[in-house]
């Protein structure tokens, strides 16, 4: 059995195979998911597992450079966005590398998505709480 805190064998083999560059989407339950990406479904219930609860276990295993948010979210959802920055901020912290965030309008979000190597979906119910991690390298 591994050591390591990441027990779901689905995550762990597509972070597993991610390189430099490559795209993970974390997702709210609504985030349509395009047929080309793999689907890591989470979800049980409404709000389990959370988003930030799925986002923290995840960057436990990868090294993020880069992420992209919907521009909607800072509106929509101000006081989860003021937390997810604040997340994002130590999780740069601890890994050595602050992250950059970026920026796009929630449409144009979801046809990135199709880039990724996979969406998980997670039981969240908060809008706009959805995430496009770019794998960094970790020397």
């Amino acid at each position: 059995m591994r050591k390591a805190a990441l027990l779901n064998s689905d995550i762990a083999r597509v972070l597993a195979l991610s390189g430099h560059t490559d795209e993970i989407t974390i997702g709210d339950c609504g985030l349509p998911i395009p047929a080309s990406c793999e689907r890591i479904d989470l979800a049980l219930i409404r709000g389990v597992p959370t988003f930030l609860d799925t986002l923290k276990v995840v960057a436990g295993d990868l090294q993020i450079e880069a992420v992209v948010l919907a521009q909607e979210i800072a509106e929509h959802s101000s006081e989860f966005h003021q937390q997810l920055l604040q997340l994002l901020e130590q999780l740069g912290d601890a890994q050595g590398q602050a992250i950059a965030i970026s920026y796009v309008s929630h449409e144009q979000f979801k046809v990135r998505t199709a880039n990724s190597r996979a969406v998980i979906r997670t039981g969240e119910c908060t809008p706009y709480a959805n995430i496009i991690l770019s794998a960094g390298v970790a020397f």
